[in-house]
C-alpha cells in the first residue's frame, strides 16, 4: 500500500468518530438552503475565524476541530476567489455521497471529498 494511501485510511479512520455529526450539520445546511456547496474545515488552530464551530480541538495528536461552513463563506473571506467558483463547482461532489472537507495541517491546506454512507 503507497503513503498517501494509507495516509487516507488513517485520516478517515481518525475521522470515524464524527463523520455522523458531520452527515447531520451537511443535511441541515442542504434542508434549510443555506448553501448547496457545505464545507467542513478540519484544523488543530485554538482561533480560526471560519465556519461554525462543531467541535473543538483538544490537543491530542490523533484530533482535530470541526467547523461547519459553506462555498459562499469561503468566496465572501476570499478563501476562493470569485473567479475560482465555478472550477470548484465542477469538483465538487456530490453531497448525497460524500462531504467536502477543508483540512488545514502542517503540510497546508487541501480540499479532501471524504466518501459517507
Amino acid at each position: 500500500m503507497q503513503e498517501k494511501e494509507q495516509d487516507y485510511l488513517k485520516f478517515k479512520q481518525e475521522l470515524e468518530p464524527y463523520m455522523k455529526m458531520m452527515r447531520q450539520a451537511k443535511d441541515t445546511i442542504l434542508e434549510q438552503e443555506v448553501s448547496s456547496y457545505p464545507i467542513f474545515i478540519l484544523h488543530k488552530e485554538d482561533d480560526l475565524e471560519l465556519g461554525i464551530p462543531l467541535k473543538n480541538y483538544t490537543g491530542e495528536l490523533l484530533d482535530w476541530a470541526i467547523r461547519a461552513s459553506t462555498l459562499e463563506e469561503f468566496v465572501a473571506k476570499q478563501v476562493i476567489q470569485n473567479e475560482k467558483v465555478e472550477d470548484f463547482k465542477k469538483i465538487y461532489k456530490p453531497s448525497s455521497s460524500h462531504l467536502c472537507l477543508f483540512v488545514l495541517s502542517e503540510n497546508g491546506a487541501t480540499f479532501v471529498f471524504l466518501p459517507h454512507s
